[in-house]
């Protein structure tokens, strides 16, 4: 090895000591393990786990092999750490960060989350199908989620620009959620849980793999909450309750069946959420529990995928997506002292088809190529809004297509070159070309440099196209341009040992044409308009242990730093700092284990030029599972040491933070038949 491999072999070593020297007794303590695969016992080999992906370039690779920087969140961390929603799934891993505006969590990444914003520039999958709805492009990461978190297997988080496999609204990430099979249940299973603010959930669940190869997997899950009690200092007056409300409540209903036979494969899934809104958004009357909203989800995916042979591998899927949304807001209309109390209405209807076909081939030795063209057509996108008059009520159907390739080729035996490009074409707007490119180079044993390149975009929503009050406050524009994002980006990652792996990356990013609600200067009047550009530098620092006895360790630390390039101002709701600490310790070897979560969110702007506080959220669970593996019990406390602390506030409210969930428990009893 010559003196300057050696040098970039060493040098994250040093950065990764660093780390573990700064961080808990309990990761300093742990005894040194093998250096090599070779030295290791026999039971400690078959406890070594291989991370693949499958969503980095649509076939599974090593997640070393894979063309972007990744994160895997298993079924297993899911479970102990006691996480509720997919949001807080994703809030747990290094560059994201979450919003929560006690009606919907959002998802912030790598310093962009919009005030406002429905989290467009996040592609959201659920075992390949596509989430995100077709009026206003939004995924669903909270309760709203069309999938109940007990049904994950794992979470593939896959950061930066997908457009050159994926198309539109693939900027940030993309994050493809993996269900479980009716093997890995094996039997019925039970599960009902209790927490604070007078909230339950119960599930049913039967999986199994029956003889004829049929596998097949059926669950139920239905969830209350009575919410908590809620003081905002922005309306502490007589006439608007000294500022306490209550309509914090929520429901939600959620169905899935999964099913493969062969070569085919389904899923169903379907979930009913509804949520009072307690911050009185839009200038709604405070405390009315009347405003509120209502999610109505449908996904229904067909897929078939079929090894032709040793070379030649087919891929097809359809999906069905259905997406109702309806939201009520109560509004006081009086002219004078007497109320005048009316209930506006906001609507989404949205129907679609999306179909997939692709091929994987190895042409040559050292040739993957991938290739493939996907059809969407957009059967209904209804918007309305109404109360004692019609405001507005706009019917739409589009469609549009793409193609793409990708070639991974293997140019040296440690030197792996990858370059893919997609054409969309929509309707709309017309086409949109994005390239892939990244170079993967072997530094040494454990060690591989990946140089990556990428362009995205987004195909304005119809929400930004159409939508208009009738003349009161916003209009439609005359025509959008579609969004973009070039990214750079370095990534080096290291394997120390089979147990302890870390990863550096650096990247920069420019987001063009950014869709934003300005004021138009002749008639006063919001119209979405393309006059934003963003820039944004950062890195993120991961290290990562996994040991035979169950103890699991992820820490990071984020650093980004993202300005409007017109203001030369940073974002608001864009937190420089983010550091994090995930563990889990065995307590009882195989039955009772611990998981303790330590996240620290830097400051960030707001709305309103003031800044939301940094906070360190503290959560722990603790875990038994019985020695014949059917009974579970967990307990979980949110927020432990009962922190005050808050997101920025959107447009759309008179608060300038939203508080969040002071301490919280959680206590679930699951059991398998």
């Amino acid at each position: 090895m010559t003196r300057t491999r050696y040098a970039f072999c060493s040098w994250l070593s040093i950065a990764v000591v660093a780390m573990i020297a700064a961080g808990p007794s309990s990761v300093r303590s742990a005894q040194p393990e093998p250096e090599d695969l070779f030295e290791m016992s026999l039971e400690d080999l078959m406890a070594v786990e291989i991370d693949t992906v499958v969503s980095a370039s649509k076939y599974e690779q090593k997640v070393s092999d894979a063309p972007s920087s990744v994160t895997i969140v298993t079924a297993d961390e899911i479970r102990k750490y006691g996480y509720r929603t997919l949001g807080e799934v994703l809030r747990s891993v290094p560059g994201f960060y979450i919003n929560n505006d006690r009606n919907y969590e959002y998802l912030g990444v790598r310093g962009f989350r919009r005030p406002g914003d429905y989290d467009t520039r996040i592609l959201l999958l659920v075992d390949g199908h596509r989430t995100n709805d077709n009026i206003g492009d939004s995924p669903l990461f909270g309760a709203q989620f069309v999938l109940d978190v007990d049904l994950i297997d794992r979470v593939e988080i896959i950061r930066g620009p997908g457009s050159s496999l994926y198309g539109s609204n693939a900027l940030l990430a993309v994050i493809n959620v993996i269900t479980k099979n009716g093997k890995t249940l094996n039997g019925l299973e039970l599960s009902g849980e209790v927490a604070g603010f007078d909230t339950w959930k119960s599930r049913i669940s039967y999986g199994n793999r029956f003889d004829n190869g049929l596998d097949l997997l059926v669950s139920a899950t239905r969830g209350d909450s009575e919410g908590q009690e809620l003081y905002f200092k922005e309306f502490d007056d007589p006439a608007t309750a000294d500022g306490l409300a209550r309509n914090d409540d929520a429901n939600l209903h959620n169905l899935f069946v999964r099913a493969s036979w062969g070569s085919l494969g389904l899923i169903a899934a379907h979930t009913a959420a509804e949520k009072g809104i307690p911050t009185a958004p839009w200038d709604a009357v405070f405390g009315d529990g009347r405003t509120r909203t209502y999610d109505d989800t449908t996904l229904i995916g067909l897929s078939y995928e079929r090894e032709m042979s040793e070379t030649l591998a087919l891929r097809a899927r359809t999906t069905y997506g259905h997406y109702d949304y309806d939201g009520r807001y109560v509004y006081d209309y009086s002219e004078d002292e007497t109320p005048y109390l009316v209930v506006n209405k906001d609507l989404y209807r949205g129907r679609w088809w999306d179909s997939e076909l692709q091929v994987t081939a190895r042409p040559f030795e050292r040739h993957i190529l991938t290739t493939g063209g996907e059809f969407r057509y957009n059967i209904r996108q209804d918007q309305a809004n109404w109360d004692e008059e019609v405001y507005f009520d706009d019917s739409r159907h589009s469609k549009n297509w793409g193609l793409y390739v990708q070639d991974e080729y293997r140019v040296l035996d440690n030197v792996t070159l990858v370059a893919g490009v997609r054409y969309d074409r929509y309707d709309t707007f017309g086409g949109s070309t994005n390239p892939r490119l990244a170079v993967l180079y072997d530094l040494c044993d454990r060690t591989t440099l990946k140089l990556l390149y990428g362009r995205a975009f987004r195909a304005p929503n119809a929400y930004e196209l159409y939508y208009h009050d009738g003349g009161y406050s916003q209009k439609a524009p005359l025509s959008l341009d579609p969004e973009t994002i070039d990214t750079y980006e370095i990534v080096l990652e290291r394997a120390f040992t089979a147990n302890l792996s870390a990863s550096l990356s650096g990247f920069y990013y420019v987001m063009d044409d950014l869709i934003g609600q300005h004021v138009d200067p002749d008639d006063d009047l919001l119209v979405f308009t393309n006059l934003e550009e963003v820039k944004a530098r950062g890195m993120e620092l991961t290290l990562n242990g996994r040991w035979a006895n169950g103890l699991r360790m992820r820490t990071s630390y984020s650093y980004v730093d993202a300005e409007n390039s017109a203001t030369d101002r940073t974002l608001a709701n864009s937190p420089r700092h983010l550091a994090k600490l995930n563990l889990i310790a065995p307590l009882l070897k195989d039955t009772l284990f611990a998981g303790l979560e330590v996240q620290y969110n830097g400051r960030s702007r707001t709305l309103a030029d003031n800044y939301a506080d940094d906070f360190i959220l503290t959560n722990l669970a603790l875990t038994y599972r019985s020695p014949s593996k059917r009974l579970e019990i967990a307990a979980g406390l949110y927020n432990l040491f009962d922190v005050k602390y808050g997101y920025p506030a959107f447009g759309e409210h008179t608060q300038d933070t939203i508080e969040q969930d002071g301490r919280m428990f959680r206590i679930k009893l699951t059991y398998r038949f």
